[in-house]
């Protein structure tokens, strides 16, 4: 499983970060746990595959919004406390 961070200019309110959040939906078809954040200019989501990064850049694009970057990494799903599953 991947954690991947996108880094996006041009978000300014709930309903920007509703349309990236959908626009990731769709283009990354395994993503799970998408959230938005326009404050912060990121979105971030988990996914079993390691997402494409053109494609994100172009699905983002396309909507009008600015594609600074996208930095995927390993995600260990963590149990109960915070120890990590077996």
């Amino acid at each position: 499983m991947y954690k991947t961070t996108v880094n996006i200019d041009g978000m300014m309110c709930g309903m920007c970060e509703a349309h990236i959040s959908d626009v990731i939906r769709r283009t990354v078809t395994d993503a799970k746990k998408v959230s938005a954040s326009h404050s912060k200019g990121l979105a971030t989501f988990l996914s079993e595959t390691k997402p494409s990064e053109w494609e994100i850049k172009n699905a983002i694009a396309d909507m009008g919004y600015t594609f600074i970057s996208l930095e995927s990494e390993p995600y260990e799903k963590r149990g109960l406390l915070g120890f990590l599953k077996a």
